[in-house]
């Protein structure tokens, strides 16, 4: 990727030079080093720091009430400022008005301190950029459904635009952790529980923000999503082989691939170290194994956790200095701890080259996005319209290519005419649609009678103009999360009366608590929320027909319904257009083509659970808890047919080359539809043991009824790499098993054997498989 040096203060370039007595010819590398050596040890401290101006009772970080906020912004930022945090997203301001106190801000920072730099403006853009009035895409967990990387690059692409146009340098996203346990909260936030799926798809958000002169920050490096029993903060027993093969892939993949210019660290404690406080992951593994040369910022708080939450340091100041030392450049939201610095150095107890070195990248980052030249005296955007038609029909798109299908009796497409019950607690709520780090979930849940302002029909909306008004009757049944079963007795009575029941349930995604699923919001166990289930089963006891839609943030244990209901629907938070994506999957408007990002779990005793189980991971007749999930990672139906035939693979190929792969796909049903051709791998015999499936490439394929096409795979070998009995990413040679279908079901197979030495990966070797159509 070619790394983009765009100016993303506003549209204009440049008009004057900031640092206003530097001395002429300095460019680069030189012109950083000597803005340090003129700096004084207030005005580097300055940057690396944020400033977040908040009001009492937002509380959208964790212990958040924790931290003081008696200062002002005028006088913490007299030295100058590393980040100004969240101007947007931290509640419903009118984006041109806000737009206007940026402009003036950073202009008072250019002509008002001594070397006049701006600040880095970052917010949070996961699901859209988090603010009112902002389009809002379907979770990542619906990205990793839609299996297409080149859609991801066009939304993210969409995203940094609306970000640039408003003075915002840098995004928190993409979410890079994957899924080991679906109890844990913040699986609405991740991608898959495959890396080659986090990564390539991370990987494209990653180029196509970036692509417009927004800095991606790549979270939570590494390992918090491998918390003990899914709960949020909780410590991390994973080895050195799960962190270097599962866990580590995307982030390589995001930063050798990507350019990614930011990374924040995790929140969690791995084997006891705090990774906020670890120099073997923080610049041992990013720096000095990938070349990683961007910041690395704190997570909300993370410094000043090391002393209130990890016990690692006695204070503020003993965690600011371990942070530092470990390779965190930036401290956000704030100064809790960071501003301990410089009284540090001035007792000599810190060195402060260790500042330095900080400083610099944080120069050097704010050189890349033109802002040691940008001087904030054009004119501020007068209005951007942050949910434009470019906005909705990529959101359109991806919520289409996302849904789900999980099981089907022939009751879908719904034919017309037919009387429609809609019923659930998530059948006419707009925040159903919408993630934990959406804004009507993150912030605007915290302005009550504040409009959401953008335009989100609700599944009954989009199902009365789907199929008619007049063929649509609806009772929401129960809540999402309470035990209140007083809807019941209508629920039935307009099942009783329809030709089919559409029941959607799930989740309601929020903070703290605050939620079912999102940050801070674990479950014990994988039922549906509250009464959920009861109204289901007293809806089936009808005899009406059945449609389960599921709205929800993490997958649940619903085996019991794959057989009982007439289809069941999953779709991961779909976002603004989802409604419509999920009426028209209902009535054949759309055919189905979304896959499972994540195995749909048998029961939550089985977990964590991954797909990348090696054979011990399955159970067997050894123990009484099977671990076999409902539906396998990379299911999904359709209302077409697709047949495999043809796989072509070399019978041997070498450790250090590629094994091409062909497979020829034909729609054998009577409508067009995208299949996603999805090959695996198992490595038969290894000298650790490997999963009994691994992805190893995929593509997304449209075809009209009776087409055919042959797609070609190239795969390289260091796919099938792992970390061997001295932890050395190595190929070995020997036999492995391919096919095309699903983690479980084998459409069609073969056999290629590795031949040749045992071969040690660098990061110079290829790490994506190549497809193409012909």
């Amino acid at each position: 990727m070619t790394e983009v040096h765009a100016v993303v203060g506003g549209p204009a370039p440049a008009q004057a030079t900031p640092d206003h007595d530097r001395p002429d010819g300095h460019t680069g590398e030189a012109r950083v080093r000597d803005l340090l050596g003129r700096m004084t040890i207030e005005e580097k401290v300055a940057q690396l720091v944020g400033f977040w101006e908040k009001e009492d009772g937002e509380a959208v970080a964790p212990l958040q009430g924790e931290f003081g906020d008696d200062v002002k912004l005028e006088d913490f930022a007299r030295h100058g400022l590393g980040h100004l945090t969240r101007v947007y997203g931290t509640r419903p301001v009118d984006a041109a008005a806000r737009a206007a106190w940026l402009w003036r801000f950073q202009r008072d920072l250019v002509t008002g301190t001594r070397l006049g730099i701006p600040a880095i403006v970052h917010e949070e853009c996961l699901t859209g950029l988090s603010a009112w009035k902002a389009a809002t895409f379907p979770t990542p967990l619906g990205w990793g459904a839609a299996f297409d990387p080149e859609l991801v690059t066009e939304m993210a692409a969409a995203i940094g635009a609306s970000m640039r146009a408003l003075g915002i340098h840098q995004g928190l996203a993409p979410v890079l952790d994957v899924i080991r346990d679906p109890r844990w909260g913040r699986v609405d936030e991740c991608i898959a529980e495959d890396p080659y799926l986090v990564g390539t798809i991370g990987t494209s958000y990653v180029r196509g923000l970036q692509s417009q002169g927004v800095h991606a920050t790549l979270k939570h490096f590494a390992g918090y999503s491998a918390s003990r029993a899914g709960r949020n903060f909780a410590p991390v027993h994973a080895g050195p082989r799960e962190l270097a093969d599962v866990l580590f892939p995307p982030f390589e993949m995001a930063i050798l691939d990507g350019n990614a210019r930011s990374v924040m660290h995790s929140y969690t404690e791995i084997d006891g170290v705090p990774v906020a406080a670890d120099p073997t992951m923080l610049t041992g593994v990013l720096r000095d194994s990938w070349g990683f040369d961007g910041t690395v910022v704190s997570d909300y708080y993370g410094v000043a956790f090391l002393n209130l939450l990890h016990h690692v340091a006695a204070d503020h100041a003993g965690a600011a200095a371990q942070a530092l030392a470990a390779g965190v450049d930036v401290e956000l939201p704030t100064g809790d701890a960071y501003l301990t610095l410089r009284e540090q150095v001035r007792a000599g107890k810190l060195d402060e080259a260790l500042i330095d070195r900080a400083v610099l990248r944080v120069l050097r980052e704010k050189l890349e996005l033109g802002l040691l030249d940008a001087t904030f005296s054009d004119e501020p955007p007068r209005a951007v319209d942050l949910d434009s038609p470019e906005h909705r029909a990529i959101a359109r798109r991806l919520a289409e290519e996302s849904v789900v299908l999980v099981a089907n009796q022939g009751v879908l497409p719904l034919p017309a005419g037919r009387r429609v019950a809609v019923i659930g607690p998530n059948a006419d709520r707009q925040a159903a649609l919408f993630g934990c780090y959406s804004f009507l979930n993150h912030v605007l849940v915290q302005h009550p009678g504040v409009e959401t302002g953008i335009e989100v029909p609700t599944v009954l909306d989009a199902l009365r103009a789907e199929v008619g008004a007049d063929l649509v009757t609806w009772s929401s049944g129960c809540d999402v999360d309470s035990d209140d079963r007083s809807g019941f007795d209508e629920a039935v009575a307009v099942a009783s009366a329809a030709d089919v029941a559409v029941l959607v349930v799930g989740d309601h995604a929020g903070l703290f608590g605050r939620g079912t699923v999102g940050e801070g919001c674990d479950r014990e166990d994988l039922e549906l929320p509250g009464v959920q289930r009861e109204l289901v089963e007293a809806v089936l006891a009808t005899g009406t027909p059945v449609v389960l839609v599921l709205l929800t943030g993490r997958p649940y244990a619903i085996g019991w319904a794959l057989s009982r209901c007439a289809a069941v629907a999953q779709a991961f938070f779909p976002g603004e257009e989802g409604a419509g994506a999920i009426a028209g999957v209902l009535s054949g408007r759309v055919n189905p083509s979304g896959k499972l990002p994540v195995s749909l779990p048998g029961s939550a005793g089985a977990q964590p659970y991954s797909y990348l189980h090696p054979a011990l991971g399955e159970g067997s007749e050894v123990t009484n808890l099977p671990a076999t999930p409902a539906a396998e990672f990379g299911h999904g139906l359709s209302y077409t047919t697709f047949a495999h035939t043809g796989l072509g693979a070399p019978a041997t190929a070498p450790t250090d080359g590629a094994v091409h792969v062909t497979v020829r796909v034909t729609n054998t049903g009577a409508v067009a539809g995208d299949d996603v051709v999805q090959l695996y791998g198992r490595d038969l015999v290894a000298s650790v043991t490997r999963p009994v499936a691994q992805l190893l490439g995929y593509r997304r394929v449209h075809l009209a009824p009776g087409q055919s096409v042959t797609v070609e795979l190239t795969v390289p070998t260091t796919r099938l790499a792992f970390s061997d009995r001295t932890l050395t990413r190595v190929v070995e040679p020997g036999d492995v098993e391919l096919w095309i279908g699903t983690s479980a079901r084998r459409d069609t197979e073969a056999l290629t054997t590795l031949v040749g030495d045992t071969v040690p990966v660098t990061t110079d070797a290829p790490r994506w498989t190549t497809t193409e159509i012909r």
